[in-house]
């Protein structure tokens, strides 16, 4: 196609009312050649509302584009790291145990000279883990962990489903769980993610104030090796 046939072309897909780049690309021309072309075409209101309606519209569909690449980036990432985790960490030593559970500790475990040895969360996962520290590093008995429910007032109507909820993530009997500590609720709190809270654990073990005292001592030797 001659240069006189493009602009030709140009004008007629113009009066239509199509956008300068959309002809530019069925032409295979530059957006300032058709520009320059059709410079003298005047359109119609309702044909300037098509165009700005098409351009909303490819602008959303461009961020939804942009969107989507960004999502796929994040789970290719997460992928990737879940793969290199599992490459770099196999099975889980005793001595790797017994040194988690007491940087846990460190982190979330009641630290004060009086009282039982306690670690307070509301991840099961995080709990769990110190389920096993305490009974496969300090020598525990299952049976002498007192797990503490903390929650809202807000959340009494769901005690059955809440305290049913920590005896199947942390596997303990009902029996060794006392009842609920219900906080006073705030006024006009309002709760996003109601029906899927389940509070805080304080996961304490029975007559352990000894056990505390050496859990203490051996974080105090830890940080001054690290000094």
């Amino acid at each position: 196609m001659s240069k006189s046939e493009h602009k030709l072309e140009a004008l007629r897909l113009r009066r239509k009312g199509e956008s300068i780049k959309d002809i530019a690309r069925k032409l295979q021309v530059s957006p300032g050649s058709v520009s320059l072309w059709c410079q003298a075409i005047v359109l119609t209101d309702k044909q300037k509302k098509i165009l700005r309606d098409k351009q909303i519209q490819a602008g959303q569909e461009g961020r939804q584009k942009g969107a989507d690449m960004n999502r796929q980036k994040r789970l290719s990432a997460i992928e990737l790291a879940s793969e290199q985790a599992s490459n770099d960490i196999k099975e889980i030593s005793k001595q790797e145990l017994f040194f988690l559970g007491l940087g846990i500790y460190w982190g979330e475990g009641v630290k004060s000279r009086t009282g039982q040895a306690s670690v307070v969360n509301s991840d099961p996962k995080i709990l769990r883990v110190m389920t096993r520290w305490f009974i496969e590093c300090l020598g525990i008995e299952r049976t002498e962990l007192r797990p503490y429910v903390y929650i809202s007032s807000h959340h009494k109507p769901r005690e059955k489903i809440i305290m049913s909820y920590w005896q199947r993530e942390l596997s303990l009997p009902a029996g060794q769980f006392k009842s609920p500590i219900y906080l006073e609720q705030r006024p006009k709190q309002q709760y996003e993610n109601h029906d899927d809270y389940y509070g805080v654990v304080s996961l304490r073990v029975a007559k352990s104030t000894n056990l505390k005292y050496k859990i203490l001592a051996l974080l105090e030797v830890i940080s001054q090796r690290l000094e």
